[in-house]
């Protein structure tokens, strides 16, 4: 063969996988209102950036009719490129081709850019689109999945690991979307879940859909698996685009700095009446943050879970900071199983990561209720403690309103390591509310009295004048100043300034066992 034939020959074969699992496959796919593969990396990165490897892996698989079975890029599309000019690693499952199953050489792919992506420094990204494992590979399959799996580990907390879900995921395939940071999900097109309708049916007898059962809004109201759900496939990778706007590259940089064009020394005098008169009334916290950072612009993972707490990614003068805080508007912003669970998870994200944390406090305590205590209250509650303890990025704390109890100690006080704590006016620090402190320590007295209800209010009154205030936390320097709300942005601009170049160390050891 001469060359001119031997490059003919190796554009003929490109070009049949390119073509990807056919033109049936790929309009059966675009009646799904879903891209192909190929589209959906053409939609993702810069233009002409994007650097496929392996196109040409085949399987290997000798059984049923599999050697005369062709798979383009065995169904799996892997590569790199660059997205907003900075490199990122990616892996493209084509639902087109033998419907995206995982085989040994699929795997392979995989592991591949996974390991690349580690040795490069760069985020990894997964689009999952799959009918599962490869039946007619066996225990090769099953092989693939735990190679990801245990690269998924390794590369925790090392490079940023994201996963789209973009069709179908079940079974096995489940669990490296779990081991990821952030999960995607497109809304009515992409499923998750660890067995299907089918077989639920057939063990349990219930009678539940796919939508129901792992669909995108399902994932990230009720179970917390996912943390983004997206309209349609464009949408999602727009998402993706936008959180990596935020994020480092790997855990030995910094995030990148955006010139935003607000100034840090901006007053907020909004903020002066956004607390109401009455300790018990709501408000939006989200109107707090909005005010405090860079053009009021957040990215929320978990924007419809627990949203009694609030967790996002903003700028302050053009840094990356991490954000949680009590949403009073929820469950007067009380921490329960699902609050604390996420709060501890995007804490250690940021720890990992090098994004300084904020802490907005307005958190009456822990959820009472027995619900709470048999869903291990104790053990989830205690993973704030942990994970804010553990905690070695700038932290800073504002305490707007209530700040009770064991709630108040959770969230990023003095005590856990807050570099900087501040307060409004408003600020009521103490073990708890004024009528049930009066209840106890006074009960003696209010029963005795000849008018117990008058009593009862004097009693509160008292309390409620003596601890319900920032000041006495400040004497003991556990509050470093008291600010007026308007000046707060500034404030927290200068503390994340002065605070940087942070180092600071904890003991040697293997790793904690924190409390799962």
């Amino acid at each position: 063969m001469s060359a001119s034939e031997k490059r003919e020959n190796m554009i003929k074969r490109k070009n049949t996988i390119l073509k990807q699992g056919g033109e049936k496959g790929v309009a059966d796919q675009h009646a799904k209102s879903k891209l192909t593969a190929r589209e959906r990396i053409d939609y993702f990165f810069d233009p002409g950036t994007f650097q496929e490897v392996d196109m040409f892996v085949r399987h290997r698989c000798a059984y049923f009719d599999m050697p005369k079975t062709e798979i383009p890029a065995d169904g799996v599309i892997t590569g790199y490129g660059r997205v907003n000019g900075r490199t990122v690693y990616i892996f493209a499952q084509d639902f087109t081709a033998r419907g995206g199953s995982l085989g040994e050489m699929h795997a392979r792919k995989i592991t591949k850019i996974q390991d690349l992506a580690m040795k490069a420094g760069c985020p990894c990204v997964g689009l999952n689109d799959s009918g599962g494992a490869r039946i007619q590979e066996g225990i090769d399959a099953l092989f693939g999945f735990g190679e990801i799996f245990f690269r998924n580990s390794a590369a925790s907390g090392v490079i940023p690991q994201i996963t789209c879900i973009m069709g179908p995921t079940a079974g096995g395939a489940v669990y490296s979307p779990a081991m990821n940071d952030y999960v995607f999900m497109v809304k009515n097109s992409s499923y998750m879940y660890i067995t299907g309708p089918d077989v639920i049916r057939a063990v349990t007898g219930e009678e539940t859909s796919h939508e129901e059962l792992g669909g995108a809004m399902m994932h990230n109201t009720k179970s917390g698996c996912a943390q983004f759900a997206a309209e349609n496939d464009r949408d999602a990778l727009d998402m993706i685009k936008e959180l990596l706007t935020y994020l480092p590259a790997n855990n030995m940089e910094d995030p990148p700095s955006v010139e935003t064009g607000d100034t840090t020394e901006r007053e907020a005098p909004e903020l002066e009446t956004i607390i109401p008169d009455n300790p018990n009334q709501p408000y939006d916290m989200k109107q707090v943050i909005a005010s405090i950072v860079d053009k009021g612009a957040i990215f929320e993972p978990y924007e419809h879970f627990a949203q009694n707490m609030i967790t996002c990614f903003a700028r302050l003068g053009g840094e990356t900071i991490g954000i949680i805080a009590n949403q009073p508007k929820v469950l007067g912003g009380a921490l329960d199983v699902n609050a604390s669970d996420k709060a501890a998870r995007f804490i250690r994200f940021c720890d990992a990561f090098n994004i300084p944390l904020l802490t907005i406090v307005d958190v009456p305590g822990y959820l009472p209720g027995t619900d709470q205590e048999f869903s291990g209250i104790i053990r989830h509650g205690a993973k704030i403690l942990w994970s804010y303890s553990e905690a070695t990025v700038p932290k800073m704390t504002l305490i707007t309103r209530k700040a009770y109890g064991g709630a108040y100690i959770a969230m990023c006080s003095k005590h856990l390591g807050a570099d900087f704590v501040y307060a409004w006016p408003t600020a009521e620090i103490a073990v708890m509310g004024a009528a049930g402190a009066a209840n106890i320590i006074h009960r003696g007295e209010i029963k005795a009295a000849e008018d117990p209800k008058a009593k009862r209010a004097e009693k509160i009154k008292e309390y409620d004048e003596l601890f319900s205030n920032p000041y006495i936390a400040a004497q003991r320097g556990y509050v470093d100043d008291i600010l007026l709300p308007a000046d707060t942005r500034k404030v927290i601009a200068r503390s994340l300034a002065a605070m940087r170049n942070k180092r600071e160390h904890r003991p040697a050891k293997k790793h904690g066992n924190i409390p799962l």
